[in-house]
């Protein structure tokens, strides 16, 4: 008997599917000259890397290793850890949702600063948890007291963001090691340090994890390392933490290209450092310029600032992308723009010129910054 005895619309997704938040995309990629919305890096990888990654594509007809044995090895031995604690893969966002399948079960809740990383509800939803975030201070920094008190019996998982995506603010490893004391031992806590390169004060927590078994350590190659396109990260944890992590890896999750870039770049620690003080030296310009206008921006760990623009976040996106700069607008909290150039960052300050200072949300001694001199040419922004 023909089981298609009525008409059907066709293949239903999981219940989920509708509720996920969508990732954002910024506005005007097709058309600027400067990318300041993705925090990729402005600086090409590194030449070891793009040589390596060459080599390896002439090997592309073969399968990669199951567990990146190779890149493992390397970061094992510069961080001084034993390999099994070292887990890597097709970015941190692919381990995440490892870690968030190996240790996130359905029904369980999942603790998390907002505003902070936009992926963080979509995957926790996906793994079939609960997102409980928990708003920043006004300070823009996590609460870690009030990311305390919402984890329950039912929480398994707490993630923090360091420093955050994208306020760019930073927690100290004091603040972290007191956090860590007061959280159950049966509750993970994962630690996303993507930007960590980038922090002004050393951002090392590996000290943590052995007197925190109950910690993941996240890090990745798309952002310092200039590797966005590779897809390569890597995670810390206990021996046991990570063979379980391990246990819910797809088969070849970290591409032979990948593994290749990431190990030479991880050993190119010149053009490393030689990116970041470029980076860091360009964001305390704008930095600075924002500060001018009166504008209340937190200080940056990462390779981005965040303007609180709150209701202007639109206008000053629309600004920015007029002058050649794409920027990441969050729609009533603020604009996160992507260090670049220096002609990008006068691009931005001219953006924030050229808003109406007589409507809310943007101070309005913004506007004197110019006659103060701390804006520059926009360098033929398109």
């Amino acid at each position: 008997m023909s089981m298609h005895t009525g008409i059907c619309a066709g293949p239903v997704p999981r219940p989920v599917v509708a509720t996920l938040q969508r990732y954002s995309r910024a506005a005007g990629l097709d058309t600027v000259r400067w990318v300041g919305s993705s925090n990729e890096s402005c600086t090409s990888p590194s030449p070891a890397a793009v040589a390596a990654m060459a080599k390896a594509a002439a090997g592309a007809n073969r399968y990669p290793g199951i567990a990146g044995d190779k890149l493992v090895a390397a970061i094992a031995s510069g961080l001084g850890l034993d390999p099994g604690r070292v887990v890597v893969g097709g970015g941190s966002l692919a381990l995440l949702g490892q870690v968030l399948d190996a240790y996130a079960p359905a029904g369980s809740t999942v603790v998390h600063a907002w505003r902070s990383y936009e992926a963080y509800p979509i995957l926790i939803a996906l793994a079939g948890a609960e997102s409980l975030p928990v708003p920043l201070d006004g300070s823009h920094r996590h609460d870690l007291d009030a990311m305390g008190k919402a984890v329950t019996d039912e929480t398994r998982m707490v993630l923090l963001c360091n420093p955050n995506n994208p306020t760019g603010t930073v927690m100290d490893a004091g603040e972290l090691a007191a956090f860590l004391d007061n959280i159950p031992r049966h509750v993970l806590v994962v630690l996303d340090e993507a930007y960590r390169e980038f922090a002004e004060a050393e951002i090392d927590s590996r000290h943590l994890l052995d007197s925190h078994p109950n910690l993941v350590i996240l890090r990745t190659f798309s952002k310092a390392y200039g590797l966005a396109g590779a897809r390569a990260g890597y995670l810390l944890a206990s021996a046991g933490i990570a063979a379980n992590i391990r246990a819910v890896a797809p088969p070849f999750g970290l591409s032979s290209l990948a593994e290749a870039g990431a190990a030479a770049a991880w050993s190119d620690s010149a053009h490393l450092a030689a990116t970041v003080s470029g980076v860091v030296a360009e964001r305390a310009y704008l930095h600075e310029g924002l500060l001018a206008r009166g504008l209340p921006v937190p200080p940056s760990g990462g390779n981005f600032v965040w303007i609180p623009a709150g209701p202007r976040s639109l206008e000053l996106e629309a600004g920015c992308v007029a002058r050649g700069v794409s920027v990441r607008a969050f729609p009533g909290s603020g604009v996160r723009v992507t260090i670049s150039v220096r002609e990008a960052s006068d691009a931005v300050l001219a953006a924030l010129d050229s808003l109406d200072p007589t409507l809310p949300g943007i101070p309005a001694s913004h506007s004197a910054a110019s006659s103060a001199g701390t804006h520059h040419s926009t360098g033929g922004a398109s």
